[in-house]
């Protein structure tokens, strides 16, 4: 197998032509990384990214037998069957791109005496057509052998990205923190705008409305950290307004008051983190915060 560098990438391929492929693929495209084959459960998306990349649409044993490094892009549930149907060679790298799952999902590949590797992009992949360009910056978890963890990393660098080393056996943990950072903050916004539009704001003013006060958030995290960007009630100590909050939330029912006093809970600790406010009047906010439950 060809060793990679930044100087002599290895031939590419990949198995599954979802929305991660098509990014990943197109910016190693544009880096001068060679995909050499695409397979896809349905033709259309293997064609067109066989198109885009000069490689060729082939079934996947056919990328198999062309590549080096074969990426398996298929959803995890996927993973094991589509590789227990492959015949893989000694030396050849596998690689999943799974947030969640370990490298045993593989296992296939490496008892047949090839080498396995995970490689997840922190990037939210919604299938807009500048998810390639926009790429880069997104930092990539990493779990591999010596020496493909560091020609992974290299690759990643490639790519324009920043290699993250996750341990063996916590790939679970690292994708639930995943969560938070995307659809968990889709789940957040989506109950401001609940909150707003119980409160007789229309909907669609209430997902408008919030642009600033997100981007806003996003800008002050950056600069100042994000403890340092804490703002609201707890960053000041106000429990007069949490007590108000709680009772609304209280009398609009369902679980938003539990949601809320989970979240305030965050809070307290940044704030902690922070040191303000000081640690007598956070103290009294978790105590209002325990009396609510």
């Amino acid at each position: 197998m060809t060793s990679f560098a930044i100087e002599a990438p290895v031939s590419v391929g990949w198995i599954g032509a979802g929305r991660l492929a098509r990014a990943v693929a197109m910016r190693a495209h544009d880096a001068g990384i060679r995909t050499v084959a695409v397979a896809s459960r349905s033709p259309q998306p293997a064609a067109w990214l066989a198109r885009a990349t000069g490689a060729r649409a082939l079934d996947a044993q056919g990328v198999a037998d062309a590549a080096d490094w074969v990426f398996v892009t298929v959803p995890d549930d996927a993973i094991p069957s589509v590789v227990e149907r492959v015949r893989w060679r000694p030396g050849q790298l596998v690689l999943h791109c799974s947030g969640a799952s370990e490298r045993d999902l593989l296992n296939a590949a490496r008892q047949a005496g090839a080498d396995t590797a995970s490689f997840h992009p922190l990037f939210l992949f919604a299938g807009l057509p500048d998810e390639a360009e926009r790429l880069g910056g997104a930092s990539i978890a990493i779990d591999a052998d010596a020496p493909h963890d560091a020609a992974l990393a290299s690759f990643a660098q490639r790519l324009g990205c920043t290699p993250l080393k996750v341990r063996a056996g916590q790939r679970a943990l690292y994708h639930a923190g995943a969560n938070y950072a995307a659809s968990f903050l889709l789940c957040a916004l989506h109950e401001a705008a609940t909150l707003w539009q119980a409160a007789g704001i229309d909907r669609d003013a209430a997902v408008a409305a919030m642009w600033p006060l997100v981007d806003g958030t996003l800008a002050a995290a950056r600069a100042r950290g994000l403890a340092g960007a804490l703002a609201g009630p707890v960053s000041r100590g106000d429990g007069g307004v949490i007590d108000k909050h709680l009772h609304a939330l209280d009398t609009l029912g369902a679980d938003h008051a539990a949601l809320y006093t989970a979240l305030t809970r965050r809070a307290l600790a940044l704030a902690a983190e922070r040191g303000a406010p000081p640690a007598d009047v956070l103290a009294d906010l978790a105590t209002r915060i325990d009396r609510t439950q």
